[in-house]
């Protein structure tokens, strides 16, 4: 598959993860189970909502706002693709990171959610024993052309809302996290942490000015 199509692709793995789960399922689910679930669900229904497949940013931001939290350890990934700073970080700071972050992946994708027609997902045999807290969910999508290769990394979370939580996501060889840790590194060397915020901040307003 060519490397332009690495959007596309992700643009379907990021709706998986916006994708509501229902709390009571979650605990019990394994995670290739859960993974297999929501990819079809979730191709269903973008192919089903003409609204997401015409990139509707608000429609997709609303799902993720209502949906995302029970499926993604998002402070984790947000605090992965910081790195060391986060531990620096303010509370206020973290929690402006964290919508920044968020809002950047969505509207990232959002227009790669409009190419998504026939495709389907296979999720691969779990290599993991039954006592592991934290596994890689390999899968494919299929459709024209090549198949493209997604992995998810989960962990087992326990307490309220336990259940499988997906904390980082490779797109076909690429993953999510570290791709991201190595821009905002070059912020935050340069800018500091309020910096790394300020060029997420401007970032977004200008993709939302693009697409409006």
């Amino acid at each position: 598959m060519k490397r332009r199509d690495l959007a596309r692709w992700a643009g379907a793995a990021a709706l998986v993860l916006a994708q509501g789960l229902p709390l009571a399922w979650a605990a019990d689910e394994a995670p290739d189970a859960l993974i297999n679930r929501l990819s079809t669900e979730v191709l269903n229904a973008i192919k089903a909502d003409k609204s997401i497949q015409a990139g509707d940013i608000g429609r997709i931001m609303a799902l993720v706002d209502s949906k995302i939290m029970p499926n993604v350890n998002f402070q984790r990934m947000t605090a992965s693709a910081v790195g060391p700073a986060w531990r620096q970080a303010t509370d206020e700071q973290k929690r402006q990171l964290q919508a920044q972050f968020k809002t950047l992946l969505v509207r990232t994708y959002s227009g790669a959610l409009a190419q998504v027609n026939e495709q389907e997902v296979v999720v691969r045999p779990l290599r993991a024993g039954p006592d592991d807290k934290d596994v890689v969910v390999r899968s494919e999508v299929r459709g024209r052309g090549d198949p493209a290769q997604l992995e998810y990394r989960m962990e087992k979370t326990p307490g309220q809302g336990a259940g499988w939580k997906i904390y980082n996501l490779n797109v076909m060889g690429i993953w999510l996290v570290e791709t991201y840790r190595s821009q905002f590194a070059q912020e935050i060397n340069a800018k500091g942490l309020d910096g790394l915020i300020a060029s997420l901040t401007q970032r977004n307003q200008s993709n939302e000015k693009k697409s409006g």
